[in-house]
């Protein structure tokens, strides 16, 4: 038996992460050349650094957002929760709760006024739990299979691009398994809206 844990409307809970991918060279990296370069044939352990992709995701829509927003501190996570909110803000959607990792930046005093002053609950997942945030890490998977590894890049430039059409395409277009039609279907009636 499959159990979900469903929320009854858009903006009751807005589960949050952060992804941290690997920047490909330019030129591409491994998935292009293959792993060679070493002698055992393993990946240099020079490497470009990383990248973090945050992303906020309605429970009960499933309607996401995305950015670049830079590595999981104070200041890039509440600059990605403002935008995130007002994202959802644009669309109708009013947030009751938010639920965070125990990441740096979801644990700062910073991050904890924004949400308060709007209003806006916080609370954590227990730590080591994934299961806790499931809609959030399902995100995360698609948002691999379908973007980040979806193709071979030759540039973190060309696959940073496609983020932002990748997610219209999630939001607007893709059926949703849990939900059955695009995300965008279940936020335009939202509650205590009339449109």
């Amino acid at each position: 038996m499959i159990r979900r844990n469903e929320v009854s409307r858009p903006g009751e809970l807005v589960q949050v992460d952060v992804k941290k991918l690997a920047k490909i060279p330019r030129g591409g990296g491994h998935r292009a050349w293959g792993r060679s370069g070493t002698p055992n044939g393993s990946m240099s352990k020079r490497g470009d650094g990383s990248t973090h992709v945050h992303s906020a995701i309605d429970a009960s829509s499933r309607f996401a957002y995305s950015e670049f927003a830079g590595p999981e501190g104070e200041a890039s996570c509440w600059g990605f929760m403002e935008r995130a909110l007002s994202f959802f803000e644009g669309h109708g959607i009013a947030l009751d709760r938010v639920l965070s990792d125990h990441g740096t930046g979801s644990r700062s005093r910073q991050f904890a006024n924004l949400l308060f002053e709007r209003g806006i609950v916080h609370r954590r997942t227990r730590p080591y739990t994934s299961r806790t945030s499931g809609k959030a890490e399902r995100f995360n998977r698609t948002l691999l299979d379908e973007w980040a590894y979806s193709r071979v890049w030759r540039s973190e430039e060309a696959r940073a691009k496609v983020l932002e059409p990748f997610l219209h395409k999630y939001d607007h277009h893709r059926n949703h398994t849990a939900v059955g039609w695009p995300p965008i279907t279940r936020v335009t009636n939202v509650a205590r809206c009339n449109s």
